[in-house]
């Protein structure tokens, strides 16, 4: 069982940037990503990278603004989220899969859940 704990959501103008963190004993060897879903919308990809580091793939939406990278030293994973716009306001998850490539921006390729963090984004 993995226990994913995000952090460092919260409000910020449009423009401004944020880092999420998501912490767990083992991560070594999962491969992380975020998601994330806004009121009455469904749950969306928006970045992951592989349990060796090798590959990160990002959706359209967050491309040259997001970077996800992970610190396997502290078992974290960070999701750097800069050129912030009101329509990144969302909650934001953090999801893990043990030992994947395959079908990184699909959520049912995701065996954990954090239980999410919001980010506000103010115009």
């Amino acid at each position: 069982q993995v226990e994913l704990v995000e952090s460092g959501g919260g409000l910020v103008q449009a423009g401004g940037s944020l880092r999420l963190s998501c912490a767990a004993s083992g991560l070594q060897s999962y491969t992380m990503a975020w998601f994330r879903q806004a009121p009455g919308k469904e749950r969306e990809f928006v970045a992951a990278i592989t349990w060796s580091g090798g590959i990160t793939h990002y959706a359209d939406s967050v491309k040259g603004r997001f970077s996800i990278s992970r610190d396997s030293a502290q078992e974290k994973v960070y999701l750097q989220m800069n050129s912030l716009k009101p329509e990144d306001t969302s909650v934001y998850y953090c999801a893990a899969a043990y030992m994947t490539s395959y079908y990184l921006s699909v959520s049912t390729t995701y065996d954990y859940w954090g239980q999410g963090t919001q980010v506000t984004v103010s115009s």
